[in-house]
């Protein structure tokens, strides 16, 4: 993670310094604990060793991930919660039981899944999901798409990895534009 890292400070240096000025430091070993004890699962291993670099980035700061902000540990947990109190509180179902969605083959269709963890944010209510609760077929660690409005749910990369190192191409091939 470190090589991917150091590839994307480099080429922000170059076309957007002031993303990379709001790059967070990273996540402690207990701030790792905290966030797997709430979520009640084990992070993917490619996923911590990017956060130890850097914990997302500042909020209200342009957005790194296709103009979408990379979440820090404690904006994961705050649009988690946002989520997992929608679903407990039934937001997601109606008389005629839950929500379902469109998925992708791996991805479980439920409208929103507690092992769905948000790791982007748009501003309005999207996210790319870290899925810690594939389908049969899918993989742990899995990266999906999540419309907070519309039932598509894609399967974006098969791992954490896989998906970060595709946005680093992507910024260094010049097809992202800030």
């Amino acid at each position: 993670m470190t090589e991917i890292w150091t590839t994307i400070e480099l080429k922000l240096t170059e076309i957007a310094p002031e993303i990379l000025n709001n790059l967070n430091d990273g996540v402690t070993d207990e701030e790792v604990k905290n966030l797997e004890s709430l979520l009640n699962a084990k992070l993917p291993i490619d996923f911590i060793a990017f956060y130890k670099i850097h914990n997302g980035q500042e909020t209200e700061s342009a957005g790194l991930i296709e103009c979408e902000e990379l979440l820090s540990f404690d904006r994961i947990i705050d649009e988690w919660k946002v989520w997992k109190d929608l679903l407990d509180s039934k937001d997601f179902e109606d008389d005629n039981g839950p929500y379902t969605s469109t998925p992708e083959n791996g991805i479980k269709n439920n409208w929103w899944n507690a092992l769905w963890i948000p790791i982007t944010y748009d501003g309005s209510g999207n996210h790319y999901c870290l899925d810690l609760d594939p389908e049969k077929g899918g993989n742990y660690g899995q990266i999906i798409r999540m419309w907070h409005d519309d039932p598509a749910r894609s399967l974006e990369a098969l791992s954490f990895k896989e998906w970060i190192r595709y946005y680093k191409d992507k910024l260094v091939d010049g097809r992202l534009v800030y």
